[in-house]
């Protein structure tokens, strides 16, 4: 085999290596989760997700809590019987907790 053939067999294995993982990542689509706030705790109480998945707080306690991480997310209120999502965009774990229950509701979101 030249030299020019064999540069160009490599080329196209490259470029065909390429494309295989660029299809493999577009078709991965992002992955829904769900923390249900019950019994003034979050269930699970730590989750590992990936960047871009979405993440629904479910409030099934008869009064209002909060999903609050410091400089990365806050819900506000979550009613009863309410949900909130949200979207991690950055990775990293982070620490959370219900604004009206501190000490007792505490949670982390681990983002790959």
């Amino acid at each position: 085999m030249s030299f020019r053939s064999f540069v160009s067999v490599a080329s196209a294995l490259v470029l065909l290596a390429w494309l295989a993982g660029s299809a493999a990542a577009a078709s991965a689509k992002p992955a829904s989760h769900t923390v249900v706030i019950e019994a003034s705790r979050f269930e699970p109480e730590t989750l590992t997700v990936h960047a871009g998945d979405k993440i629904t707080w479910v409030n099934k306690d008869p009064f209002p809590h909060t999903a609050t991480s410091a400089g990365n997310f806050d819900s506000a209120l979550i009613q009863p019987d309410q949900s909130w999502t949200f979207t991690p965009k950055s990775k990293g774990a982070f620490t959370y907790i219900c604004s009206f229950h501190p000490t007792t509701m505490k949670g982390t979101l681990r983002v790959q």
